[in-house]
């Protein structure tokens, strides 16, 4: 009888210990979900300024280029030439 009291005395202890560690494991996986979330938060702020930034380097890459920036000029030709096209085809449109 004495070592089934300390059977079940050794599963009792056992058994906390697993739910000890199932305490900890969940208070653990709790703090990873917030460390998670909270860089997903960051890499999307992250993510927003860079396209914020690369909108602006195009505006100004425009800029320079209708300034008469060497360095832009053939862009701005075909971009010129490009819109000139669209509104020639509109206006054909619009006169059939």
């Amino acid at each position: 009888m004495s070592t089934l009291i300390e059977t079940v005395d050794s599963l009792e202890s056992r058994v906390g210990n697993l739910l000890d560690k199932l305490d900890h494991l969940q208070q653990t996986n709790q703090q990873l979900r917030e460390e998670l979330a909270s860089a997903e938060q960051s890499r999307l702020k992250i993510e927003s300024q860079l396209q914020a930034q690369k909108e602006e380097v195009a505006a100004l890459k425009m800029t320079n280029a209708m300034l008469g920036s060497d360095q832009y000029k053939r862009e701005t030709k075909l971009k010129i030439n490009a819109l000139i096209r669209e509104i020639d085809l509109c206006i054909t449109q619009l006169t059939e």
